[in-house]
């Protein structure tokens, strides 16, 4: 079964159907951008999300005694480093932080950017959060377990999953109608990615 994370979610109603769904991450986005909530909203959103699911910290660039505040506050379970962090970051990080770490990769061919004392790679388009496919043939020889991510959504998420066989799908904007979060596609998505 591939696990599958729900990002950017930002309201109680958002909570609501990805605990119905039954998905395996959730996503709160610190970082700029049309996601991005606060420290305060994620605390108030993370006393809602169920205990089978994890919900994953989103960051660019931030000082890591930013993040390190929000780990101490129990709001997520894992810290997802969309930027340009490298391994004196991570240290870092890690120094103050246990949490497990997904180090995106927003250049899939770039084998040595998998080269990351990360927990996980997270492999995405040009630009993460672009919402932007890429070549999926270019999703392999890495040697940490993958998050998908890049324009999926319940269309192209089985060929997806059978083409690269990531540890877990990563999908926003494909959860999205017209830049809204919507239920059914969040309940679609869990059940086709739970399937293979």
């Amino acid at each position: 079964m591939t696990k599958i994370k729900l990002c950017g979610m930002q309201n109680e109603a958002h909570i609501e159907w990805a605990n119905e769904a039954g998905c395996d991450y959730i996503g709160f986005v610190f970082a700029p951008s049309r996601r991005q909530i606060s420290r305060e909203v994620a605390a108030n959103l993370r006393t809602r999300v169920i205990p089978s699911v994890s919900v994953v910290g989103v960051f660019v660039d931030e000082p890591v005694m930013h993040i390190a505040h929000i780990v101490n506050e129990g709001i997520i379970d894992l810290i997802q480093l969309h930027g340009g962090e490298d391994e004196a970051y991570l240290l870092a990080l890690r120094s103050l932080c246990q949490l497990p770490i997904i180090k995106a990769v927003c250049s899939p061919r770039n084998a040595e950017k998998a080269s990351t004392s990360a927990d996980y790679i997270l492999l995405d388009g040009a630009t993460g959060g672009s919402g932007k496919v890429f070549d999926w043939n270019q999703a392999h020889g890495y040697d940490k377990p993958l998050f998908l991510a890049g324009g999926l959504h319940a269309g192209n998420l089985e060929k997806a999953i059978k083409t690269v066989g990531p540890y877990a799908v990563d999908l926003s904007s494909g959860l999205e109608e017209h830049g809204e979060k919507q239920r059914h596609l969040m309940l679609q998505a869990t059940a086709i990615a739970h399937a293979l």
